[in-house]
């Protein structure tokens, strides 16, 4: 055994001196770089081992910060859950406390709730009370709603919330709010308005409204059943039967009075053109409308009333706009009768709610005037936002389409209501529209229908009272298409002699051809004619004639005549 083996048995270590010579030192627990670079018998036995540099040192204190950091993380979650526990323990404890521990003995309204939870408690109270109390009128009965619940409610979050006394009270005082709201709605189901002498129908046979007679109303004293529901409610006397009184309520108008107080309140006329088919369209309208009745509140529809205009039901093609083009079918014309009615509405006092411009100028009315329907798409719409049942009139004979609303005046007497329209701007006409014809000489070109252009209308509501104005304001804006000039001309370079006259109207008008318009309701509408109009020319003339018994007074009426050069 060699010197080292001995000293490594030993315990001993061998170091080397500076100037390489070795030596013992006992139990150092250090090898100096000369032991690890030698081949002696220790590194044999313990074999060879790699030198640990400043980094292992640095790996020792992360892994060290790392587990100190962990223990730190775990001592803290333990002490949040053992923590959280204990909040948990301690909030079911003092619910149980505040739920169900009352350790006083405490009485509300003489009803015993020491022991009992708030929901408990709440059970009991309502137990004793046993609310019932309910309001009979006739053969009918209403139930009324607890009005304690929640003074009930506020009382025990009291006694469940700080030191408590023995006895409560409920207190029922300050709920004359609550039983009125409650008193308005029985009310609102039991009373019956006093009916009005009306008008109410329309006898076809006699051509004469019918009028029914006035009815009493029933109107719940509510005054009285608000102090009675109170006076129960302070007695204690929660399951009471209270019976409502009702007074009658007298009629304002009786029948005669009615039928002297009906009157036309608004009327329009226009005049229609010698189309045979487009004027039995629009007499087929107007008659649907004719002896119309109108409740209160309620809401008119062209549509709904005049129903589709369908060759079954009469209506002839005449023409009508679809999508700018003018075509035949069933129900042209019909807006003529839609906007006369339109300009009779509105002079009336009454509501518009629906009303739609056509595409382009109408004839039959001032632009911005008018009022384009289709059925299935736009509609003319109204509300009677008076305080009696309406009717419309209608007559239409010698071309004259005269429309009338029927009834107790709306407006103020001595006030009427009139439209104004102003062109506001001239929109290009399209591109024209070229026909080719080889009788014609190259080069050449006709205008046989010139060109319209489209518009902007803005129309206002003029108020006059007496005749004087007293408000000029916007109603509605309009706008209208514009329609292209046809042009006849030969571009083919080949001339084909006339075989017959020529058909071309000769251009002698002023140095203008006579403007063609025709009336139209737009895409897919039911209006239009075959027989173009001129521009139309307005009068406003007086009424000639009532369209009722008893009346002779008129609001509005203006009659629209074509140029006979449309004829």
């Amino acid at each position: 055994m060699s010197q080292d083996d001995n000293r490594q048995r030993s315990g001993g270590r061998t170091h080397s001196s500076q100037n390489g010579s070795k030596r013992n030192t006992p139990n150092s627990g250090r090898r100096t770089s000369q032991s690890y670079r030698g081949g002696n018998s220790y590194q044999q036995r313990r074999g060879k081992k790699r030198r640990r540099g400043p980094q292992y040192g640095i790996t020792k204190i992360l892994l060290a910060a790392v587990f100190a950091v962990a223990s730190v993380i775990s001592v803290m979650a333990a002490v949040k859950y053992i923590g959280g526990h204990k909040t948990k323990e301690t909030d079911v404890n003092s619910t149980k406390v505040s739920e169900t521990q009352l350790k006083k003995e405490v009485h509300v309204d003489g009803v015993s709730i020491t022991g009992l939870s708030k929901t408990e408690a709440k059970k009991a109270i309502d137990q004793s009370i046993g609310w019932g109390m309910k309001v009979t009128y006739e053969s009918e009965t209403y139930e009324l709603k607890n009005f304690l619940d929640d003074r009930i409610d506020s009382l025990l979050d009291e006694i469940y919330s700080k030191d408590t006394k023995e006895e409560y009270t409920i207190d029922t005082d300050g709920l004359d709010d609550e039983v009125e709201t409650e008193v308005k709605a029985i009310a609102g189901k039991w009373d019956v308005p006093a009916k009005n002498g009306s008008i109410s129908g329309f006898d076809k046979a006699t051509g004469k409204f019918v009028y029914a007679g006035e009815k009493k109303g029933i109107a719940i004293d509510q005054d009285k059943l608000t102090a009675d529901i109170l006076a129960q409610i302070k007695a204690k006397n929660y399951k009471g039967s209270i019976a409502a009184q009702a007074t009658e309520t007298a009629p304002k108008i009786t029948e005669e009075q009615a039928k002297a107080l009906y009157k036309v309140i608004g009327t329009y006329t226009t005049t229609t053109t010698t189309n045979s088919d487009r004027n039995k369209n629009i007499e087929l309208a107007s008659t649907a409308l004719n002896g119309m009745i109108l409740q209160p509140g309620e809401e008119f529809s062209f549509n709904k009333t005049t129903g589709e205009r369908s060759s079954a039901k009469g209506y002839r093609p005449a023409g009508a706009y679809l999508n700018g083009v003018l075509i035949e079918e069933p129900g042209g014309g019909v807006c003529q009768v839609s906007s006369t009615l339109y300009n009779a509405v509105v002079f009336a006092g009454l509501t518009t709610t629906e009303r739609h411009a056509h595409s382009y100028e109408p004839s039959y009315v001032t632009p911005g005037e008018d009022a384009m329907v289709s059925f299935g798409g736009p509609d003319m719409k109204f509300v009677n936002n008076s305080s009696s049942a309406i009717a419309i009139r209608t007559s239409f004979a010698d071309r004259k389409l005269k429309i009338s609303i029927v009834g107790i005046p709306i407006l103020e007497d001595g006030v009427t209501l009139s439209m104004t329209s102003n062109k506001t701007a001239e929109l290009d006409a399209p591109a024209p529209i070229y026909e080719e014809d080889q009788t014609m000489q190259p080069g050449e070109e006709k205008v046989i229908k010139q060109e319209t252009k489209g518009s902007r209308w803005v129309t206002n509501l003029v108020t006059k009272k007496n005749g004087t104005v007293v408000s000029d304001e916007f109603f509605h804006n309009s706008t209208y298409r514009g329609k292209p000039a046809t042009i006849k001309r030969n571009t083919t370079g080949v001339v084909v002699p006339a075989t017959e006259p020529s058909q071309t109207v000769p251009e002698t008008h002023q140095g203008n051809p006579p403007t063609q318009t025709l009336p139209d309701s737009g895409p897919g509408t039911n209006a239009g004619e075959t027989a173009p109009t001129t521009v139309a020319e307005t009068q406003n003339t007086p009424a000639t004639q009532a369209e009722t018994e008893g009346t002779t007074a008129e609001n509005t009426q203006s009659i629209i005549q074509p140029n006979p050069m449309s004829q």
